[in-house]
């Protein structure tokens, strides 16, 4: 069976940013299973997984565009540190939920100084052309309760009462 939108892949992965330094891998445990086309994945892999099957090996460039985004300077922003009283602690590094004009949005803390704090929007990988190092190991066709909630299930189902898509799962897969 060749991958297809709906189609439930399981597939292991090294992924490397341009200058060959390792991001992340699955080679060291489970393999990830995921339900194809519906945003789980950065466009870019999902493209070039399109029409792949079980067995197939490659490895593909994927453009910082196709995956987290093109780096924007308008996104990082120095703020006055009293904006941060009611946190007990920051510190460079530390992840946020900011209300913007745009609404919700995580910031990355950057830099702290006596008076401000910086704070990064982009995504961690936005800008980074990535590479990665693909081995598909499953392809089926989705079953009808994964694709009304959008996700893969476990055998047996997800486990969850499904009230509302929106707390599907309880909130566990990410897109």
């Amino acid at each position: 069976m060749n991958i297809e939108k709906d189609s439930v892949i399981t597939m292991h992965y090294i992924v490397k940013n341009s200058h060959g330094e390792e991001i992340d891998s699955s080679r060291d445990g489970e393999p990830m299973t995921f339900l194809h086309g519906q945003g789980f994945l950065i466009s870019g892999l999902e493209n070039e997984l399109t029409g792949k099957t079980v067995g197939d090996k490659f490895e593909c460039k994927i453009e910082a565009a196709d995956a987290y985004g093109v780096y924007h300077d308008e996104l990082v922003q120095a703020l006055p540190i009293s904006v941060f009283d009611a946190i007990e602690e920051i510190h460079e590094g530390m992840q946020l939920r900011a209300s913007t004009d745009q609404g919700e949005q995580s910031v990355i803390i950057t830099e702290i100084t006596d008076e401000t704090v910086t704070v990064d929007g982009n995504h961690p990988l936005a800008g980074v052309d990535l590479e990665f190092n693909v081995e598909i190991i499953a392809v089926r066709a989705a079953t009808e309760e994964e694709l009304a909630h959008g996700h893969v299930h476990a055998e047996g189902g997800c486990g969850s009462h499904h009230h509302h898509e929106d707390d599907c799962c309880d909130g566990d897969h990410k897109h």
